[in-house]
């Protein structure tokens, strides 16, 4: 969605602009695009870290281009491999499940949810969980810490991320009046050559401040929103798994597992409990 709304900014605004009778060729300045892109990420590499830089892009890209957060589908799916998992757990025991865990892209169980397989970080929250409780006598208390403090830091780098385009979002108004001041130095050598000379050399200068408002506010502080969107609906992801967790270690039995699962997604994405009793049942004859 974020590439059509990025649409919808030029459309209206350039469209506008030439509707009124303004020629849209004028505003083809690449100079002050690179003074202000460039200025943009320079100050971008002085801040952050490589890392950081880079799960900054990853995370824009899929605000642009991805989906966005988890649907209800994925999230139906996910109750229903999780019930599947602890049904073996609970009918087999422990090593039935380890060799689903150890190897879960080798699995015949995971490989029938490709959604969740996909997400890596996912799947290693789930297995690596899974392993730890199986090999390590864990109370309740101490798996809701231990995947507290991994939805913690993950968010932590993630938001570091956020925070790194962020902040040249708020820099483009500023490095937009740079390029126009740098516009105006330019005009001031141009005095003697008339008027219509230094009008288009100002409406060049001017062409800068344009550029870096319509940056920040059309196009990168949305897109840092819908970053921050995304990061708290794959926390609530990973929310959601650590509730079933939680309450597998509990002792609860795997449909009441499901159900804590279930409460903690928000009403929007929510299966209904009936949707998720139907799933059970499948992943019943399943497995």
């Amino acid at each position: 969605m974020g590439a059509v709304g990025a649409l919808v900014v030029i459309v209206c605004v350039f469209g506008a602009f030439a509707a009124h009778g303004g020629h849209l060729y004028v505003l083809w300045q690449p100079l002050e695009g690179v003074i202000i892109g460039g200025a943009a990420i320079g100050a971008l590499i002085i801040g952050n870290k490589f890392s950081t830089i880079k799960l900054g892009f990853k995370l824009a890209a899929k605000g642009w281009f991805g989906k966005g957060g988890p649907s209800k589908a994925d999230y139906l799916e996910l109750l229903q491999l999780l019930f599947q998992l602890f049904q073996i757990f609970r009918k087999d025991g422990p090593q039935a499940v380890e060799r689903h865990i150890e190897e879960p892209e080798k699995s015949e169980i995971f490989k029938a949810y490709p959604t969740f397989l996909k997400n890596h970080h996912a799947v290693d929250f789930l297995c690596d969980t899974m392993k730890i409780t199986l090999s390590a006598d864990l109370s309740q208390y101490d798996v809701d810490d231990l995947l507290t403090g991994d939805i913690k830091a993950a968010h932590v780098e993630e938001h570091a991320a956020s925070h790194g385009i962020n902040g040249v979002s708020e820099a483009l108004p500023g490095l937009g009046i740079v390029a126009a001041v740098l516009g105006i130095v330019h005009t001031m050598g141009l005095l003697d050559q008339g008027t219509e000379v230094i009008g288009r050399s100002v409406g060049v200068a001017l062409v800068g401040t344009f550029l870096g408002v319509l940056a920040c506010y059309g196009f990168v502080a949305p897109t840092v929103t819908k970053m921050n969107n995304d990061i708290e609906a794959e926390g609530r992801y990973l929310e959601v798994i650590k509730a079933a967790l939680v309450a597998l270690q509990r002792g609860s039995p795997p449909l009441v597992c499901v159900e804590f699962a279930r409460r903690t997604i928000l009403p929007n994405d929510r299966p209904t409990f009936a949707e998720v009793d139907a799933a059970a049942k499948g992943a019943k004859k399943a497995a």
